[in-house]
């Protein structure tokens, strides 16, 4: 494409959006208006994948070991738990340090523990502290962690994991269903949206044709006009989503710290990633479709 007809043809796009006036007003807000729903739906995502993947990290197996386990066991159990091929962190926590955990848990009502502090009067057991690679192999591991030698107790959640790790499955593929629809349905609208413009100027079109313009000459315009609509669209969502995604990050970090989010900075470069090619995608696509029919004369 020569510099003169991509002026030209920038030109013909530009005047097509003045000129149409509340129609390309139009256009652009069917794509900000999805792509805006589209994108707070991914920053969403992302804060509930963060939320989840937090929890899961969380998530551990305690193993006690049995207060009338003999050496042998003890070592056997050790053996059996560092080799376990599920298993990413084994660590020991003995009897002390773990009362030594619990009265820092108490704080001011340490007092609670006095005169167990000597070896003979803590109530508490030796342990392993152990996570998976997997934080979805807990469930099977704890269970198959209770039949190894010299194990008391297992902790892992049990009844309470294996929903959470549904839960966050489920929350997963809602949420890529939910963006695939989305995306479908921007491409519908854009593309009926475009198509009116193209409507209003068929007979423009027809006459281009008749006085033997080409297919492509007729066409550029219309691409770049729904390129520019497109890109137009996007910006606008994204500016949206960063001053609100900002100032939401700010109260949460002031009212409710325990919960963290991503950056903004981090969601606004996965965001220019998808949005931008994809409203200027939409534009293109919708453009391509609607002027289709008219070059057929």
């Amino acid at each position: 494409m020569r510099v003169r007809s991509l002026f030209y043809f920038l030109g013909e796009a530009v005047k097509s959006i003045a000129r149409n006036g509340w129609m390309s007003v139009a256009s652009i807000a069917v794509v900000a208006i999805t792509l805006f729903i589209l994108g707070s739906f991914m920053v969403l995502n992302y804060n509930v994948a963060l939320f989840t993947e937090d929890i899961k990290e969380q998530v551990q197996i305690v193993l006690y070991i049995d207060d009338d386990a003999s050496e042998e066991e003890k070592a056997e159990l050790q053996k059996q738990l560092v080799t376990h091929n599920q298993l990413e962190e084994v660590r020991f926590v003995s009897r002390e340090e773990a009362f030594e955990r619990l009265k820092e848990q108490l704080g001011d009502r340490s007092y609670l523990l006095e005169g167990y502090e000597n070896e003979a009067e803590n109530p508490l057991r030796d342990s392993y502290e152990l996570r998976t690679a997997v934080p979805e192999d807990v469930p099977e591991v704890g269970r198959e962690v209770e039949n190894f030698p010299g194990v008391g107790h297992v902790d892992y959640g049990s009844g309470v994991v294996e929903p959470l790790f549904q839960f966050t499955g489920v929350v997963r593929w809602v949420g890529l269903a939910f963006m695939g629809g989305l995306a479908v349905t921007a491409i519908f609208l854009i593309a009926h949206t475009i198509r009116l413009t193209v409507y209003i100027r068929r007979k423009e079109i027809m006459i281009m044709k008749y006085v033997g313009a080409t297919d492509w000459f007729i066409r550029w315009p219309f691409i770049f006009e729904g390129t520019i609509l497109g890109l137009i669209g996007a910006v606008l969502p994204l500016l949206i989503i960063y001053y609100g995604y900002q100032s939401a990050v700010e109260w949460m970090q002031s009212n409710i710290i325990f919960i963290s989010m991503i950056p903004v900075e981090e969601v606004i470069q996965e965001l220019l990633k998808v949005l931008l090619p994809l409203g200027v995608a939409l534009g293109i696509l919708g453009s391509s479709i609607s002027v289709r029919r008219f070059l057929k004369v």
